[in-house]
């Protein structure tokens, strides 16, 4: 090699190390990877992953946080209740490429949709009917969406990235809803879940995983403050009393076969996020209790003797099967 063409290569070289990189986000999707997208996504089934506000409000991904989140997440939960929870499975029905952002809507989205006849009126002199009943313009209440948004515009990407991009909100590889569910939640609760076991600190969704329904459900009163006492187990096996306020547990005692018994109060788990009351404990019950007494007379003061009366026993919750349950039923 000439001593002069050395040089030449060396600053060929250095000028290719100096330059930077093409960004892969500079580049547009190309219209293959539109197709692959397209076609793996629209109405493909996914296990959730977090709560979704019922209502027009979905949620939004942008450079890989969710909002809204938060106290501004709680007072929609609280306000409209969750279209789905993380366990639940979900459709995706519609999956739109704009100029920044990727629209996906499930169940339906966060609207009904109307048909193509109600747009459409029959009638003469003026007045006219529509095929099939006026559009109905409300909520749809399983419905929601979510929005991947992106700096300027859709930089090319594949499927596995786009679902990497949507981890935070949708489980495309669970095989069952305890599976994507427990994904969902932190370490100690899923080994808990996983070994059947309770936590103080526990919701009731996270009992029901770990449990399956109770057997059993006593309510009771200790001073202001209501309380609700699943049983798990029945002699000679070992029994656990788990005591929930609200919605979370708050004491777990455990009778065991030799007649040892373990209490445990203080509180194990610490859950960041908004905990609302899920449809499985919502009940519709009066404001004021009907009673036949007349207006102003006071109910009568039981004397010292005259025990509390009988509990009586809570409705079942009707809540996703439980974790040993879940082979069973599928």
């Amino acid at each position: 090699m000439k001593p002069r063409v050395i040089p030449v290569l060396l600053l060929v070289l250095l000028g290719a190390l100096m330059c930077p990189a093409k960004d892969k986000n500079s580049i547009p999707l190309t219209e293959q990877h539109r197709i692959e997208l397209i076609r793996t996504f629209n109405a493909d089934l996914v296990y959730i992953r977090t709560q979704f506000p019922m209502g027009k409000v979905g949620l939004t991904i942008k450079e890989g946080k969710i909002s809204p989140n938060g106290e501004a997440l709680a007072r929609l939960l609280s306000m409209w209740g969750p279209s789905v929870k993380p366990g639940d499975r979900a459709i995706i029905t519609q999956f739109l490429l704009k100029d920044d952002r990727i629209h996906l809507e499930i169940n339906g989205g966060p609207v009904k949709k109307t048909k193509w006849y109600q747009h459409i009126q029959v009638g003469m002199g003026g007045g006219g009917i529509t095929p099939g009943g006026a559009p109905d313009q409300t909520n749809n209440p399983r419905g929601s969406y979510v929005d991947l948004v992106f700096p300027h515009h859709l930089p090319d990407m594949t499927v596995d990235e786009l679902k990497q991009m949507l981890f935070p909100v949708f489980d495309f590889d669970s095989k069952s809803p305890v599976e994507a569910y427990l994904e969902s939640v932190p370490p100690k609760v899923k080994e808990a879940i996983t070994n059947h076991q309770v936590l103080v600190g526990m919701n009731r969704e996270m009992v029901i995983y770990s449990k399956g329904r109770p057997e059993k459900k006593i309510r009771e009163k200790d001073g202001e403050t209501d309380y609700e006492d699943w049983i798990y187990g029945e002699p000679p096996h070992d029994v656990d009393f788990v005591r929930v306020v609200g919605d979370e547990v708050v004491r777990v005692e455990t009778m065991k076969v030799g007649g040892d018994k373990v209490v445990k109060t203080e509180k194990e788990i610490n859950l960041s996020g908004p905990t609302v009351a899920t449809a499985a404990q919502q009940e519709n019950r009066p404001a004021k209790a009907p009673t036949l007494r007349r207006p102003g007379e006071e109910a009568p003061t039981p004397g010292p003797n005259v025990g509390p009366s009988r509990p009586a026993p809570v409705p079942d919750v009707p809540a996703p099967p439980g974790h040993y349950r879940a082979s069973a039923d599928r």
